[in-house]
């Protein structure tokens, strides 16, 4: 529970941090018009130019060109930032609404699938099938680790723990992406690394992507394991009442 806790107050200290830089942008934002559900569309746009350059990428490029998933990390990112300013156009335009919150909640969940569309339409497109696999699972897990929070929330017990929280995986994705893109141009997109006497390759560039989805669909449904547990004891707690 003290380990959770130092996570959790280490993430808020992170995300005020954020807040202070990102909040001129929020201001002018507010100034030009823009509401906080434009501002959560222009993210779902921005993740469905996420899903078309790794489809581009699928059926232009060939297995060893890895510049796609480069700019497409970096398009996650950036898009990524919007998750956070449709927030803060709310809160400080008072722009605030019960709406606002649904539709930020159901457009985020359409963000994220169609990246992972994106991502394992690439991947299996480029036959790494395996990893395709482990994307789908990460997908699952994703959507599990929101729902199983809203579900909690809809019966009045508050669900927020967990380690792969949507701005985690954000992260995650993005700057794996970019750090696969600037491998790719620095020791080439079809390197492997060998062992003497194992019978395949124990690494290639197209890893330093795909391992971290890996990672992230064993998290994701751990997390989302851990919430249903938590939520479990908070409501037979209430139950007892």
């Amino acid at each position: 529970m003290e380990a959770i806790s130092k996570t959790k107050s280490l993430r808020d200290s992170l995300q005020q941090g954020i807040y202070k830089i990102i909040n001129p942008f929020v201001r002018l934002l507010i100034k030009i018009g823009l509401t906080p559900n434009a501002v959560t569309t222009i993210g779902l746009m921005l993740n469905i130019g996420v899903a078309i350059i790794f489809v581009k990428g699928a059926e232009i490029g060939h297995r060893g060109d890895l510049t796609y998933v480069g700019w497409a990390g970096a398009l996650v990112l950036f898009a990524g930032m919007f998750d956070m300013l449709d927030g803060q156009v709310a809160r400080l335009g008072k722009m605030s609404s019960t709406f606002g919150a649904l539709y930020d909640s159901v457009l985020d969940r359409y963000s994220e699938l169609v990246m992972f569309l994106g991502i394992c339409y690439y991947l299996i497109a480029h036959h790494y099938f395996l990893s395709s696999l482990f994307a789908f699972i990460a997908l699952i897990g994703s959507m599990m680790v929101s729902y199983t929070r809203a579900r909690a929330e809809g019966l009045g017990i508050e669900c927020k723990g967990g380690l792969m929280q949507r701005p985690e995986r954000v992260v995650l994705i993005g700057v794996s992406g970019i750090a696969c893109g600037l491998t790719e141009y620095y020791i080439s997109g079809d390197f492997k690394l060998f062992i003497p006497g194992v019978p395949f390759h124990v690494f290639e560039t197209m890893t330093v992507f795909t391992l971290p989805i890996a990672i992230m669909a064993i998290l994701t449904n751990i997390t989302a394991y851990n919430r249903l547990m938590d939520a479990k004891k908070a409501l037979d707690a209430k139950d007892k009442l």
